[in-house]
């Protein structure tokens, strides 16, 4: 099977990549969606991650919010691994047009990835809700930055020009995906003559729903688990993408 994947690799002229935190899972960032993130969130906070990265909950929890945030979605330490390099490799060689991620962390660019469609946003953005001021990942981490409400040393990182709330540059529940990169997506994936989803079971909406737009030749799909979309695959790997692509690419 690798030998198969590798030629449609190499035969293809525009593969678009569609992933989920499968593939950051092999750098070390925990999917949160997880048995074992659900476990952690319910241990510490007595809550589910979908109600503590939900926009009703940071705008009336915040501390609890940058907390939960800080502590288990943010992982500056980790690298990109084989699956972010093999896809960089394949965009730099002109074979792969475009990389769709439901990730947050920023690994596609750190390995080399240009275009790079992030549905859900990124931790590496961060503006003031008041003035729009934008800070970087590492503006936000920084202790000296972050009041609670009462001004003291807290989670909340603070504007450095108005003092405002920082917020991440993500998609939190109860919000919208941003309209213009979702429909880049779509022409991304329409345009597609291989379509690659890795890492990902496609069974969070919209973003899942973007599989349906695809009407090229190869449907390739990546996953330990099985997903909503293997009765259209023309191809399942049930093996970690990284070792997958890494074996075909790099």
């Amino acid at each position: 099977m690798q030998e198969q994947l590798k030629h449609i690799l190499e035969s293809s002229q525009r593969i678009v990549f569609f992933g989920g935190a499968g593939v950051s899972t092999e750098s070390g960032v925990p999917d949160f969606r997880s048995e074992n993130g659900l476990y952690q969130a319910r241990q510490a906070f007595g809550k589910s991650p979908e109600e503590m990265v939900s926009y009703s909950f940071f705008r009336d929890h915040r501390e609890t919010f940058f907390q939960y945030y800080k502590t288990f979605m943010v992982h500056p330490e980790a690298l990109p691994n084989d699956a972010h390099r093999s896809l960089a490799k394949l965009e730099e060689d002109g074979r792969l047009f475009a990389v769709v991620t439901q990730n947050i962390d920023g690994l596609h660019q750190a390995a080399g990835s240009k275009n790079v469609l992030e549905l859900h946003g990124s931790v590496h953005r961060n503006n003031c809700v008041s003035c729009g001021t934008f800070h970087d990942l590492d503006y936000i981490l920084d202790p000296d930055h972050c009041k609670n409400e009462e001004g003291a040393t807290g989670w909340t990182p603070r504007c450095l020009k108005c003092g405002g709330v920082v917020k991440p540059d993500v998609v939190l529940y109860e919000e919208a995906l941003d309209q213009h990169v979702l429909n880049e997506a779509v022409s991304a994936i329409a345009g597609a003559d291989t379509l690659i989803v890795g890492g990902t079971s496609l069974v969070v909406y919209p973003a899942a729903g973007l599989v349906r737009y695809y009407r090229g030749k190869h449907l390739i799909l990546i996953n330990r688990s099985e997903t909503s979309c293997d009765d259209r695959a023309d191809m399942i790997i049930r093996e970690p993408i990284g070792q997958v692509l890494g074996g075909c690419v790099l």
